[in-house]
């Protein structure tokens, strides 16, 4: 059975703790990527163990946290956008850094990692370029970095809707290589601001996220090279105007 979710009237359906949209009646014809719904329970378990503050029940904070949970769960997992719930998909658009909005079919097509790792740095300098990444291969590097999953938390709240904005914390530790860069083992995290603009049905149609990708990146690379050469010297580029 579902329960409400009040302030974004979300429901919460069984089966995952945090995430609606992914189980029930509702869900019976869903096309998944990986051809079922996503099993979370590492990252959940991450998330608990991790997380640096637990809000409370039908919070504001715990009903935006559980959104994002929801919104990022659909867009990464679910093919069909005609299966998004928490969407707006005719008006749909997700901008970086205050960069140029891109429309859901190219956030689909190229992949929420390439996305979120745009850099303004030339091809010599980058640690990651998303430019010679496929959605697959980069969703493929990440979790073998990181497979436990990448854990997301709201540390804070500033509006709620139909404008939400808040401050968010995405961790996990480095138990894979990463782009020739053996594991450390290390805590590693990035914090930064998201904006949700939604519709009169309560759907996010718009999307801000501001942050310093080198945060990310530069935690990547403190590993030694698996090939022994030297260590790389490359940046990832950011956001200019926000440190996450």
């Amino acid at each position: 059975m579902a329960s409400s979710n009040a302030a974004t009237d979300q429901p919460v359906v069984e089966g995952d703790k945090y995430r609606s949209h992914m189980y029930g009646e509702g869900e019976k014809n869903t096309k998944w990527r990986l051809g079922a719904p996503p099993n979370y329970d590492a990252v959940n378990k991450l998330f608990e163990e991790g997380r640096t503050q637990e809000w409370p029940k039908g919070s504001l904070e715990e009903r935006v946290q559980n959104l994002v949970k929801t919104w990022e769960m659909e867009i990464v997992h679910k093919v069909d956008p005609a299966d998004y719930k928490t969407i707006n998909t005719t008006n749909f658009t997700i901008s970086i850094n205050g960069g140029k909005p891109v429309p859901l079919e190219e956030v689909g097509r190229i992949g929420s990692y390439n996305l979120f790792l745009q850099t303004p740095l030339p091809p010599n300098l980058r640690v990651y370029d998303p430019s010679l990444e496929t959605s697959q291969s980069a969703s493929q590097a990440f979790l073998t970095t990181f497979s436990r999953g990448f854990a997301v938390e709201i540390l804070q709240v500033y509006s709620g809707p139909p404008v939400i904005a808040y401050k968010f914390r995405h961790w996990s530790f480095m138990e894979g290589p990463f782009k020739g860069h053996a594991p450390t083992g290390e805590l590693v995290e990035f914090h930064g601001i998201g904006i949700f603009h939604m519709d009169e049905l309560v759907r996010v149609k718009r999307v801000e996220f501001f942050y310093d990708g080198n945060e990310l990146l530069a935690s990547l690379i403190k590993g030694p090279t698996t090939d022994g050469s030297e260590a790389s010297t490359k940046a990832s580029g950011g956001c200019p105007f926000f440190h996450r």
